[in-house]
């Protein structure tokens, strides 16, 4: 086709005066509707940050209010589990500060933070900084309050201990399903006589009851540590390590997860050191041979119209990456399970 001026002249007469924010294509228009209902898109980089820009919301610990919301964004600076690096306590601070992420899913045809009713309800209220028992029952506590007001949990962490408590308050009425993308099986026992840490709260969820073993799939399994995953074999998990993602493609992995979950309700946990550490060097246990952020996308994203009931990003350490670039993929794939919640029976329901 040909570049005429009769073609210039359509277009000059549709977009020439266009005050931003137009469109014309009902799909566009829709989200385009809602990102400039004030005249302009708020710039990136004003106001108090928030988790992907959401609203935020001042919950009172003492009598903790969440109903209005469909889903509840809130941060777990809480790394006392961690057997490697410390610092994930600070992923928290560093996710919300990323500003450049959302807020149209051009895959899965969303805008979750206007999509859904979504705020950032701040911090888990915790008692005091030094003790992991306590502040795996403050976790608990704090989660298990949004469950029961209906409303779905998305958390950022943090070390990977957080999500067995966060498992405790969502599977609590029955055992849940899980999507877990991790370099890490987290499936291990007791170190150093401590059982709650941060490479065991898969083993603790399926011992408490609050996990289905037989609807978990893991995925970008790698590294030294797979001696430890005797648990998660017998138990009845489906474990894909790294180099099977490589081989079958995201598509299969998606196909594979699918099948393990069914339609049950299920759980995501991101864990940021899936991801090779080309893409995301601030992580406590980082491992070579990871997967890209492109197919941890991709993975996500098939995940679409099934029954999502929560969700975490854990083990960002920004202290590691002077880039940001880990934090920016925390944030992304935070915006992609946030997304997954707009078509989640358990929201739409």
């Amino acid at each position: 086709m040909t570049f005429t001026p009769e073609k210039l002249a359509r277009l000059k007469a549709r977009y020439a005066d266009d005050p931003g924010g137009r469109m014309y294509d009902p799909t566009y228009a829709k989200v385009a509707a809602k990102v400039f209902s004030r005249g302009a898109r708020p710039a990136p980089f004003v106001g108090v940050p928030t988790f992907l820009t959401a609203p935020f919301r001042q919950v009172d610990p003492a009598a903790p209010d969440f109903s209005g919301l469909d889903v509840a964004i809130t941060g777990v600076p809480m790394d006392l589990g961690v057997g490697n690096r410390a610092g994930t306590r600070f992923g928290p601070r560093a996710i919300r500060a990323i500003e450049r992420v959302g807020p149209y899913n051009h895959v899965l045809k969303c805008a979750p933070i206007h999509d859904l009713r979504v705020a950032d309800v701040g911090d888990v209220p915790f008692r005091g900084r030094y003790g992991l028992h306590e502040s795996h029952a403050d976790i608990e506590a704090w989660i298990g309050a949004m469950v029961g007001q209906g409303v779905i949990p998305l958390s950022v962490g943090g070390d990977h201990s957080m999500t067995h408590p966060i498992l405790r308050a969502v599977g609590r009425d029955r055992p849940v399903g899980l999507v877990h993308i991790d370099a890490h099986s987290d499936t291990g026992g007791p170190f150093d006589g401590e059982r709650f840490n941060h490479g065991a709260p898969f083993r603790n969820a399926v011992l408490d009851g609050v996990l289905d073993p037989e609807r978990t799939i893991q995925i970008g399994l790698r590294g030294a540590s797979g001696y430890l995953y005797e648990f998660a074999e017998e138990s009845g998990m489906t474990m894909l390590n790294a180099e099977e993602v490589a081989e079958i493609g995201p598509k299969a992995v998606v196909e594979r997860a699918k099948a393990v979950i069914g339609d049950g309700p299920t759980y995501v946990s991101f864990d940021i050191d899936s991801l090779d550490p080309a893409f995301a060097p601030g992580t406590g246990t980082p491992e070579i041979g990871g997967l890209t952020t492109r197919e941890v996308q991709a993975i996500l994203r098939g995940l679409d119209g099934m029954n999502i009931v929560g969700g975490d990003v854990v083990e960002v350490a920004p202290q590691y990456d002077a880039t940001t670039n880990t934090a920016h993929a925390g944030a992304q794939m935070l915006f992609e399970i946030l997304s997954l919640m707009v078509a989640s029976p358990a929201v739409r329901g």
